[in-house]
């Protein structure tokens, strides 16, 4: 189906054109400059629906800029991302389409602190998918349940804890009804006591069938959740497998030298 037909169907078709098992998102052999830099190096990969992703690696290593391109909010130079059987071009029409699908949780909480809780979960369904207000709210209050916070509904980001904040983050990703979940370590910002928080929500989440792809040094959430792990280092994919055979048996100096250092540390 060409692009134009997608778009002329609008965002409800999205809906119906991946099914469990198949691809959802494809990244053909995709590179990013800035400048003289090239810090994505041909990275190739096929998520099918459901599939939960973990994506590790040194810092600078590309993992963030690699999911940031999947919504568009870094831009690829070389290759294709196709998401959803829509590709992800100069065309705004077409980002403004997958940005609708894809829900995206970030290191920072990123939440307006004039805004109660509530009204920061609304904002984007009433504004973006012309969702009535009081279904909005019904809609938050619900996801707010979900992330186990919903006493929290009138009060102000600043009077969260940040395991909390970032909470609200993952239920307004959540109010706009994604496909696909990217989180870019999203507990990197958080006291030890509230990673825990956090990371229950995302197995939570992970367990109801949610296609997600996740940017993170939490080795552990990785050996629980994850249905395939991902080694990026120095802008490439070095090695990807099963969590039981990348961390048990790696095959790359590079994935063992990592390893061990982050799971001895």
């Amino acid at each position: 189906m060409s692009q134009e037909a997608v778009i002329q169907q609008g965002p409800g078709h999205l809906a119906s054109m991946a099914h469990e098992g198949e691809s959802i998102i494809k990244v053909v052999d995709m590179h990013k400059w800035y400048g003289e830099f090239h810090v994505l190096k041909g990275l190739n990969l096929d998520v099918r629906t459901g599939e939960r992703i973990v994506i590790c690696g040194p810092s600078g290593s590309g993992k963030s800029t690699f999911i940031r391109c999947i919504n568009r909010l870094e831009e690829h130079q070389q290759g294709q991302i196709i998401v959803d059987g829509v590709e992800l071009t100069d065309d705004l029409r077409n980002i403004e389409l997958i940005r609708r699908e894809v829900g995206m949780v970030f290191q920072h909480f990123n939440l307006f602190p004039h805004l109660t809780v509530l009204e920061n979960c609304c904002l984007a369904p009433i504004w973006v998918r012309k969702t009535p207000r009081k279904e909005a709210e019904e809609a938050a209050m619900k996801y707010l349940e979900r992330v186990k916070i919903p006493e929290q509904a009138k009060k102000y980001p600043g009077q969260l804890s940040g395991g909390q904040q970032q909470r609200v983050a993952i239920a307004r990703s959540l109010c706009m009804n994604p496909k696909i979940m990217l989180f870019d370590e999203p507990t990197s910002a958080l006291d030890p006591e509230m990673i825990k928080e956090v990371l229950d929500v995302m197995i939570e989440l992970a367990a109801s069938g949610m296609t997600m792809l996740c940017v993170t040094h939490e080795m552990g959430f990785a050996k629980t959740v994850a249905d395939r792990v991902i080694f990026m280092d120095r802008g490439e994919i070095v090695e990807q497998g099963v969590p039981q055979e990348f961390f048990n048996n790696p095959q790359e100096p590079r994935t063992q030298q990592f390893l061990q250092q982050i799971l001895n540390h």
